[in-house]
């Protein structure tokens, strides 16, 4: 028996994406899908009255304020009733299939979460996935970050090549991630300390501390509009992410918390970005 599933999508000032990705999600429905619950984090432009008007059959959660990635994530997994639940971003479009073969590959696996490729608007691959954070896995991630933005050759036939094989990770990017819905609850959900950023990275971990397996799979393959979903915010992305990122360390590299904590400091004395 094939499980069906729930898509979860956050939103905050994105009406133009969410309009994009709800419309992808109506024409190429998932043979699996049992609801659309999307979660407006306190949106000014439009927002819930989108999805309140256009889209009857959606699930609407307002927020009045902003309360971040994690905490309006928990909020939908709460509500969520299906025996998987999918991680959605407002900047995705779901090609046909897509999601029915992602949720196919978690079964067959026996993974508790799985995360599919995700391309660009021209078809080149993101490092979606990724080893646990540390100093040194975060310079490998980042070396990697920047050869799939890099226009040479050798860079892009190595990140090809590192995104075409299906595998075991230490994470998959929230952007697109599908999870059983019961384990993310055992896990006590996300960590909302996290307003946004390494949200994902840290879920990932609990669920593998359970005992739980994250599967990449190129088979399934979702575009990603990376950077819009957060656009209207982006002068208060940096210290957004530095707060998380520490919290992260704090939680689970306590020894290196003080030297990340140093280094921030001395990057924002510099005024470096």
């Amino acid at each position: 028996m094939t499980a069906g599933f729930d898509v979860i999508i956050v939103s905050h000032n994105t009406s133009e994406d969410l309009q994009r990705c709800l419309t992808a999600l109506q024409k190429n429905r998932p043979r699996r899908l049992e609801r659309v619950l999307v979660v407006d984090n306190g949106s000014s432009d439009g927002s819930p009255d989108l999805a309140r008007n256009a889209w009857p059959d959606v699930t609407l959660v307002a927020l009045a304020e902003n309360r971040g990635f994690a905490a309006a994530n928990n909020i939908a997994l709460r509500q969520s009733t299906a025996p998987l639940a999918l991680l959605l971003n407002s900047d995705t479009i779901v090609p046909p299939g897509a999601l029915d073969t992602l949720a196919e590959r978690l079964e067959a696996m026996v993974a508790v979460a799985a995360g599919p490729r995700l391309v660009d608007a021209r078809g080149r691959p993101e490092v979606s996935f990724g080893p646990m954070l540390s100093p040194w896995s975060e310079l490998i991630q980042r070396s990697r970050v920047r050869m799939a933005a890099s226009d040479g050759a050798l860079a892009r036939r190595y990140i090809a090549s590192l995104v075409s094989v299906e595998r075991n990770v230490d994470w998959v990017s929230g952007a697109c991630l599908l999870v059983r819905r019961q384990s993310a609850i055992d896990v006590g959900l996300l960590d909302e300390r996290f307003f946004m950023y390494e949200e994902d990275v840290d879920f990932c971990a609990a669920l593998r501390a359970a005992g739980g397996r994250i599967l990449f799979t190129p088979r399934s393959e979702v575009v990603h509009l990376r950077g819009r979903s957060v656009a209207q915010s982006r002068a208060n992305l940096r210290s957004i992410y530095d707060r998380s990122h520490l919290a992260f360390y704090e939680k689970h590299l306590p020894r290196w918390a003080p030297v990340l904590r140093w280094w921030i400091k001395r990057r924002s004395r510099n005024g470096r970005s």
